[in-house]
Order: C-alpha cells, then structure tokens, then sequence
C-alpha cells in the first residue's frame, strides 16, 4: 500500500465518481499542530484521494505502523497495491525512519488512519520572566579591591519576548506528543514550551553576561541574531527539540531593570559623575593655590575665587574659607616680612613717638635715634644699665 501522486491538483466534480473517498484537512492555522483522520468505516478504500494542503504534512498508519507519508502538497491516489512512495520533501530521512522503527499502540485492528500535520511556523507566542533574573552587566565596572581589577556590577532583569516554533520531526512529535488524539491544538503545549524557553533564555544571559561577550543588559533586546545563533550552536533548546520541535525565531522585546537594580545604577552614574567632578576640581584647586601663592598682590582675589570654586563643588575640598583666611594671612606676613627686611629693623622716634623702619622719622623728620633705649617705652638708657629707670623693664 501507498500513495500516488494523482494527475490533478484538485479533483473535479465530474470525475469524483471515480474515487471512493476524498480525505483532506483544511486550514490548520496558527492553532492546530496536529489532526487525525480517517473514513465512517476506519478503513481507506483502494483509489481513495488524499490531499495535503501546503504547509501539512500527512502521514498513513494501519494498525500501529506507519504505511507512507508526505510533505509534499497535492493530491495522492491510495493504492493497496503500490509500494511506500515517501513523496517527503525535507522529510526523507525522518519517514523512512518512522517506516522502519514506527510502531504506534492503541489503535483498532485493521483501522487506518491519516494524521495530518502543521508544518508552517507557530506565530505570537509570548515569553516573560515571572520572577527578575540575574545578570551580570559589563556596563557598569565595579573595582575589585582583592584582585585589583574590575567585575561587572550584578543586577536583576525582567524580559518580555515572542518565539516561534514549528513541527521539526513529525514522527517523534506523534509518539511523545500528541499520540492518537483527534485534535492536538498549540495550547495544549504551549505552557509548557513557554518554561522551557525561559530556561534556555536564563542559559543564554548567563552566557551573554560572561567576560566573553559582555552585552550591556539594556543592549539585550539588539541581539535577536546572537541569542538564536547561541542557542543553535550550544542546544540550549535540547528540552524542546527531544518533543519533535524546534524554535525558529527568538526576539526579546523589552529588558527592565528591577527596582534594587535601578537604584544600584543610579547611585553608580551619580558617583562616577561626582568622582569625575571632584577630580577636575582637584586639579584647578591645585593650579589655583599655587598661582594665588605666586602673585603677592593678587593672593587675596586669588583666594576668593578657589573660595567660590569650592562652593561649586559643594565644598569638596573642606572649609576653604577657614584654608583662605590661613593662607591669606600667611601671605601677608609674608609680604610684610620681606619689605621689614629690606631696611633695618623697627625704632621708635625720640621726638613725636612715631614707628619707623628707615633712617629718618617720617611724621617729623626726626634723625633715627642710634641712642640705645628702653624696649619697652623708648625710654634712652645708659650703656651698662640692667633696668630701666622709668618703667623698670629689663635691658638685654
């Protein structure tokens, strides 16, 4: 017994006399994976036609074992007298297989059946994280104080997708799947495909987080072509393709970042922003004192200004006004000291009582008294003399 091909696509009204019985299955949609059919008795007639609609496969079983089978669309003539013609398409291998190994329990004796099957690719199928997953986000470098280098920042995602898959190898989807059911709709399975890709997508973030690839974690809905070629290359899909099927297309739709993580983020940007900052303001901080130091008429304005450029860094560099008001009285000093310096020291004027530095005293002109005198009052003093007379200080 097998299948020819018939002479004509469809079979046309006045000729249906010839043919005992016309067994189809119409449009399968997005929904059904698998249908089973058969005639009022269980049994195909001799020239019965056999139509395979495109995107089906179908399949002729007797009594358990697989009779011949097609993924070829057209119309087939059944004939008990042909020999197994496997018209398969891509199917070759996967029929000649099912031919001789296939045995299929729980039918009636002498029953024949055609299951047909939905080849095309099963659209709009959801995914998404119930729970957040971990990843490990390159993007964010942390300091590695043991090793002294870098390890990515660790942070929690949520993802949103679809998939697609289709019937890879009917023979196997009709032994550990669908089995002998009339119907056998995508909903039936398709919770189940769903934990299974959710799996395979915590396999593929563990991999995309490695030093490796380093993906950054917002960066994960752009690698539709790398997560499928990933998952091809390492079967991480193993679990669904042992069922007879196979992921055809994989998209992640949207990655979000749970709350603990955002707040983690956000408190990195926020501190290599300050770091940076901090670090610009440390240099002029340091351009700015040294030239202040180096300017003796200018040091005051020279302060006032790292002064306020401390306020705009929100006082990163301590209490500048205190380190303002200490360095601009040492400057002062300073400068004091070196024009004290460049005379003699200080002396008392005998007539008006006036300070002076030079020679000459410059209230009244007074020549400066080379007499020695008292330290503390100006009072004049003998040589020898240990006190003074008018206010008893000590002569040194």
């Amino acid at each position: 017994m097998g299948l020819l091909k018939a002479a004509g696509r469809s079979i046309g009204s006045t000729m249906h006399d010839q043919w005992k019985d016309i067994i189809s299955c119409e449009n399968m949609g997005n929904d059904t994976l698998m249908v089973r059919k058969t005639t009022d008795t269980g049994v195909i007639s001799n020239k019965s036609i056999i139509r395979v609609m495109p995107g089906q496969c179908a399949v002729i079983i007797q009594n358990g074992k697989v009779l011949d089978a097609t993924a070829e669309e057209g119309d087939y003539n059944f004939s008990d007298s042909a020999t197994p013609s496997f018209f398969a398409g891509n199917f070759g291998a996967v029929f000649k297989d099912m031919w001789n190994r296939f045995t299929f329990g729980g039918d009636v004796p002498n029953r024949q059946d055609i299951y047909f099957f939905n080849l095309k690719e099963i659209m709009d199928n959801k995914f998404g994280t119930a729970t957040p997953i971990p990843y490990q986000d390159w993007s964010h470098p942390v300091p590695n104080q043991m090793t002294g280098g870098i390890t990515p920042l660790a942070v929690k995602v949520k993802c949103y997708g679809k998939y697609t898959f289709k019937i890879s190898d009917p023979s196997i989807f009709l032994r550990e799947i669908s089995g002998t059911a009339d119907v056998y709709k995508k909903d039936d399975i398709v919770e189940q495909i769903r934990a299974e890709v959710i799996a395979v997508f915590q396999n593929i973030l563990n991999e995309l987080g490695t030093e490796k690839y380093k993906i950054p974690v917002l960066e994960l809905p752009s690698q539709t072509d790398e997560i499928k070629e990933m998952m091809d290359e390492k079967v991480f899909d193993e679990p669904i393709r042992r069922r007879g099927l196979s992921i055809v297309v994989f998209a992640v739709e949207s990655v979000t970042l749970d709350e603990e993580s955002e707040k983690y983020i956000q408190n990195y940007i926020l501190s290599s922003n300050a770091n940076l900052q901090q670090g610009r303001l440390t240099d002029a901080y340091a351009d700015a004192i040294k030239s202040a130091a180096e300017n003796d008429s200018g040091s005051m304005n020279g302060f006032m200004g790292i002064g306020m450029m401390n306020m705009a860094g929100n006082g990163i560099f301590g209490n500048t006004n205190q380190n303002i008001a200490n360095n601009s009285n040492t400057s002062q000093n300073q400068v004091n000291s070196s024009i004290v310096n460049k005379d003699e020291k200080e002396w008392k004027c005998t007539k008006c009582g006036t300070v002076n530095t030079g020679k000459f005293c410059t209230e009244c002109g007074n020549k400066r008294n080379e007499e020695k005198v008292c330290p503390k009052c100006g009072n004049k003093v003998e040589e020898g003399q240990k006190f003074c007379d008018e206010c008893g200080e000590k002569i040194q």
